[in-house]
This record gives structure tokens, sequence and C-alpha cells, in this order.
């Protein structure tokens, strides 16, 4: 039977020696380390030879009495000197303070993460359309399986639920071309000529990108957030399971509303446009409507429209695309949600633009200037 840890002190060139005997454990010390602390003097010699077992705890007092009162340890085995040593090196100080990287390093390596994460994200698009292909083939194939009404659901909350403020930016940026176009034309006496920049302006570019940009904000960020919600509830894995595709069911829809609205949008943006600039220029220019209509069908040929319109379908494409994308690759806690739906709208605005720098740079080649 293991015997109680016991310490005999005797004299040794006047420091002394303690001698352990028994079990240096955690069930047989007692108050060994009251005896320890009642030991006059340091430098003491303790004399391990007759320890027949060790555990952590024993090591942690033998090495208290190295650290803290200078003892001398002799007679371990060579386990025990292992775990005195292992409890030791435990015993180092942690370094809080962390080492401070260099600025150009820090700022390389947030570089290289962004760039590595645009270019995953990227692929992930990639990716995702070519899934969004796949469900388009199946329902071409099964029509019975295209949901009409979750389409018209999202006609109303894309589209019409959106006119009002759609109807109010396109105006006052439709005034704000107008008065400035005006107040730097009038310096060359070509206050007339504020009709072609407003007619060629906002069909063109303003009109469409205007509406890309509202419609990436509004409903960009709606479709990340629901598809978002749904995925944290595990409401999308649950569809999977009864055999439910999510593509079909919750992606699809989206995509398609906002592709074939969009073109509508925008020209209803490039319209009331047309009537802020119209109205300005009547206000302030003294501009009939029937001279600014007239002047307006004069000026803006039809490959403006035509340019404009084409364009629409495509951001429609890749803003839903970026918020549905975004939405299912939630992942953990609703922090994510917050997190993939501002990304659903960087990136679609994002995107937007640099496609319209394309389609500008396209329309060039091809002649439509």
């Amino acid at each position: 039977m293991s015997e109680t840890a016991e310490l005999h002190q005797d004299a040794d060139g006047g420091r002394g020696t303690l001698r352990l005997t028994g079990n240096l454990t955690l069930l047989r010390v007692r108050k060994l380390s009251e005896d320890f602390k009642a030991i006059e003097g340091d430098g003491f010699t303790v004399d391990l030879s007759k320890v027949e077992k060790m555990d952590t705890v024993g090591a942690w007092l033998i090495h208290k009495l190295q650290r803290d009162r200078g003892a001398r340890i002799v007679g371990t085995s060579d386990q025990q000197q292992l775990l005195i040593d292992q409890v030791a090196k435990a015993d180092q100080p942690m370094q809080v303070r962390a080492e401070r990287e260099q600025p150009m390093m820090r700022i390389v390596g947030e570089v290289g993460e962004a760039t590595k994460i645009a270019m995953s994200t990227m692929l992930g698009l990639i990716g995702f359309f070519g899934a969004l292909c796949l469900s388009v083939w199946h329902l071409i194939r099964h029509p019975r399986r295209f949901r009409f009404n979750a389409v018209v659901q999202r006609f109303e909350v894309v589209g019409v639920r959106a006119l009002a403020i759609i109807g109010l930016m396109s105006f006052l940026v439709g005034v704000v071309i107008a008065q400035q176009g005006a107040v730097q034309l009038r310096q060359f006496g070509a206050e007339v000529y504020t009709i072609n920049l407003i007619g060629r302006l906002t069909f063109r570019e303003l009109g469409i990108l205007m509406t890309a940009i509202m419609v990436a904000g509004r409903s960009g960020s709606a479709f990340a957030a629901q598809i978002g919600s749904m995925k944290l509830a595990e409401e999308v894995d649950a569809m999977r399971t009864i055999g439910v595709s999510p593509m079909e069911a919750l992606v699809l829809p989206r995509v398609l509303a906002t592709v074939l609205l969009m073109p509508l949008l925008g020209f209803y943006a490039s319209i009331v446009a047309l009537i802020g600039g119209g109205l300005l220029c009547w206000i302030s220019l003294d501009i009939p409507p029937i001279t600014y209509v007239q002047r307006i069908r004069e000026v803006v040929p039809m490959t403006d429209l035509w340019s404009g319109l084409v364009k629409a379908p495509v951001f429609g494409m890749i803003i839903a695309m970026a918020g549905c994308y975004q939405g299912l690759q939630v992942r953990g806690n609703a922090e994510e949600v917050g997190a993939r739906t501002t990304a659903a709208v960087v990136q679609g605005i994002f995107l937007v633009i640099v496609l319209d720098a394309f389609f500008a740079v396209f329309y060039t080649e091809i002649g439509w200037t």
C-alpha cells in the first residue's frame, strides 16, 4: 500500500538536507506544502531517492523549492526528473505582447488576402452561373417545375415597390444634370445644348446605371438577407432533403424577375429624368415643353435607347446573382448575414460599374456613339 509523503530534515554542513519518503501525489501530499514554508533558510538539499511515486502536484512543489528557495534536488529517477523539467518549462511566463509586424509587410499581406478573396469570389460566381444555367435547362425540359407564383411575387418586390424611390431619384438626377449643364453652357451662350446633355446622358448612361445601383442596394441586399436567414434556419438544407432544388425554388425566380424588370425600370427612370430636366429647362431657361420634346427627338438617336436597354438585363442578372450567391454562403451565426448582405451590395455595384465601362468601349467599337 502506498505511503503518505513524509519530510525528514537532517543537518548537512549548516544548510540541512530534506529527505522525502512515500508518494508525492495529490492524494498523499497533505500538509507538505505548509511544512516546506516552515523550514528556515535557503539553498538546502532535497533528497528524493526514497520517493516511490510523483505526479504533477508533487513535481510542482519540488519545482517551487528550486525556484523560490534555491534548493538542490538529488536522488531523482529519470521519470521524476522529466516530470519536474516539464513543470518548470510550463512555468515560464507567457509572451503577452505580440511582435510588431513591419507596416510594409502588413500592407502587402492585406493586399494579397484581398486579392485571394476577390479571385475566389469571382470563381464562385462563375460556378454559380453554371449551376443557374443547369437549372434553366432542367426547367426547359420539365416546364411543370417552373414556379410562376414565385416569379410574380418577385415582380412586385423588385419592380412595383421600387417605382417610387427610383422615380424620385431619377427626377432629382435629371434636375441636377439640367442645372449643372445650364450653368456651364451659359458661359458660352449655348444653354440650348442642355437638352442634348440631358437626353443623351439619361438614355445612354445614367438612367440604367442609377437604376442598377438602386436595385443592387434595395433588392440585392434583400436577396442576400432572405436566403442567408433561411440558410441559418436550415431551411435550405431541408429543401434539399425533401428533393426541392434551392436553385429552382429560391435563386431562379429572383434572377428571372430582376432580369426582366431591369429594362422596364431603366426606361422608366430615363423618362422620369427627362421630365425632371425638362421642368428645370422650362423654369430656368424658358424652354417650352413642346420645344424640349422636339429637341429630344432630334438629338437623341435610337442607338442610345437600345444601348441602355441591352445593358439592363445583364446588370439585373449580375445584381441578382451576387445577392443570391452571398446569401447561400452564410455560415455560422447571424453576424454572417450582415457581412454577406454588405458584400452582396458592394459586389453588385462594383460589377455593374465594371460592366458599364466594358459596354461603353464595346459600343464605341461597333459605332454606337
